[in-house]
């Protein structure tokens, strides 16, 4: 399809500033040009690299190429978001860079403001004199979500609006009412911002848990070299998430808890999270192509976000029903041995880190969906299963994994575009249905599939196993120990 047949979603009147060109950025700007009307000569991109600037170059888009900083962010950003008439947008796609003081500024400026992750200022992920509490994604999502309650209203900024965290929870949401109605329950479905309406009908349905369960079967043309990080989005992001302690939204259906898990005293306290790195620890978990399957229990802001949003309390304000939600991620097969590497070297990183992009993969999907557990119907898996063929086609610069983050980008400015004073929101917060409307066109197939899988299929087997035959979708049976 030519760019010109594509749908127009609006006009942005003001500047538009990206800050990071790496992987998602490079994909999100060819949709931002389809999409939207703006002024080019009033688009600026930031980034510490120039290494693509090239792209910028031939279409007549600014470049500086500067980190940002906590000391210059202010400086270097008023101007840019505040050059000429109208209102303007910052697409803030970098790392290293605080997403909650950019957010803060952008809606001082009176900007609209959107990313996909809640990012901290460069050195947070490592600091080891902090306390593994402190790295976790549940203190990074508290602080944005008290900025929140202190400042209710005023200009739109939408936190963590990529695929996951993002799209899943439209994805949750959409299984869900699936649910209801394959299980021919009496309910009408909940309008796009009751969050009490979402949380009772989850609750109605039955469901224990969600997994955010994903598996990338995208593969490369020559094989991974030694001493290096492959991976089929950005490395860096990868490498820092997987370094957090492992995180999930903790459920009321649970009986058990690892030796080493941690709650929290403050905020939301939705979630639990591991005294081990996210990225080393297993679960088990299912999508349709594989099947069963390992995943990595790596942290995302979505597993608290989704327990937290779905919280069901008494008048007393006590939790009488949460689900337990957590990531389970099966990278690309070189991201794995990358892993492997890694972690056997004592967490220190290759020297060589690099994003796979579509013309080095040869083919493969991205299996990105949720499987809601534990109801009547057992378990069903719901999302995108977007092929790097697919990808190609569709929009430039970017495979399967990338285009599932860009596309969920793009809807979710054109949420903000259509919604400019709804304060600060998370993907579960905004309208799913005109989100996956703007977003499907680039997801491939979506589809839904039932299983009959458990996590107690095929044990104990050989070995004595401490697991719960009782019920079958106790996390004590889903994390591998």
């Amino acid at each position: 399809m030519a760019d010109s047949e594509w749908p127009v979603h609006g006009t942005i009147t003001g500047p538009i500033v990206m800050i990071g060109f790496g992987s998602i950025g490079r994909g999100t700007l060819p949709l931002i040009e389809r999409h939207f009307r703006f002024d080019k000569s009033r688009m600026v991109v930031i980034d510490p690299v120039d290494t693509d600037r090239k792209l910028l170059d031939e279409r007549g888009i600014r470049f500086i190429q500067k980190h940002v900083t906590k000391e210059n962010y202010r400086e270097l950003l008023t101007p840019l978001l505040t050059e000429g008439t109208g209102q303007g947008f910052c697409v803030n796609l970098s790392v290293d860079t605080s997403s909650l003081d950019l957010m803060k500024l952008c809606r001082e400026l009176g900007v609209l403001y959107i990313d996909t992750v809640v990012e901290p200022w460069l050195g947070f992920y490592f600091d080891n004199s902090v306390g593994n509490e402190a790295r976790t994604n549940y203190a990074l999502r508290e602080t944005v979500r008290e900025e929140k309650r202190r400042n209710p209203g005023g200009t739109t900024a939408v936190s963590t609006c990529g695929a996951n965290p993002g799209m899943v929870s439209w994805f949750v949401k959409q299984a869900l009412v699936h649910l209801a109605q394959d299980l021919m329950l009496d309910f009408e479905e909940p309008g796009p911002y009751d969050r009490e309406g979402w949380a009772g009908l989850m609750q109605k349905v039955g469901v224990k848990g969600i997994h955010i369960a994903e598996r990338d079967t995208q593969r490369a043309k020559k094989p991974k070299p030694l001493n290096v990080f492959w991976n089929t989005w950005s490395v860096e992001g990868f490498i820092a998430e997987g370094l957090q302690p492992a995180e999930l939204g903790w459920g009321t259906n649970e009986k058990w808890i690892p030796e080493n898990a941690r709650g929290h005293d403050t905020g939301c306290e939705a979630g639990i999270y591991l005294e081990q790195p996210g990225a080393n620890t297993r679960v088990r978990s299912w999508c349709p192509t594989p099947g069963p399957q390992y995943g990595f229990l790596v942290t995302h802001n979505e597993a608290i976000s989704i327990a937290d949003f779905f919280t069901v309390r008494d008048e007393s304000g006590d939790v009488i029903y949460r689900p337990t939600c957590n990531y389970a991620y099966h990278p690309c097969n070189d991201a794995v041995l990358s892993l492997h590497e890694m972690f056997g070297a004592g967490g220190k990183a290759q020297p060589v880190q690099h994003v796979l992009d579509e013309k080095e993969l040869v083919d493969g999907i991205d299996e990105l969906g949720v499987l809601l557990y534990g109801h009547a119907k057992n378990a069903y898996w719901y999302g995108s299963q977007l092929s790097l063929e697919e990808a190609r086609k569709l929009a430039p610069y970017q495979n399967a994994t990338g285009l599932q983050v860009t596309s969920a980008v793009l809807a979710g400015m054109v949420w903000a575009l259509e919604n400019p004073q709804a304060g600060i929101v998370e993907a579960d917060e905004v309208d799913y249905r005109r989100c996956l409307e703007v977003q499907l066109p680039y997801l491939g197939p979506v589809k839904g599939y039932y299983t009959d899988w458990t996590p107690l299929e095929g044990r104990p087997g050989l070995f004595p196993e401490d697991i719960d035959e009782t019920d079958p979708w106790q996390f004590r049976n889903i994390m591998v120990r």
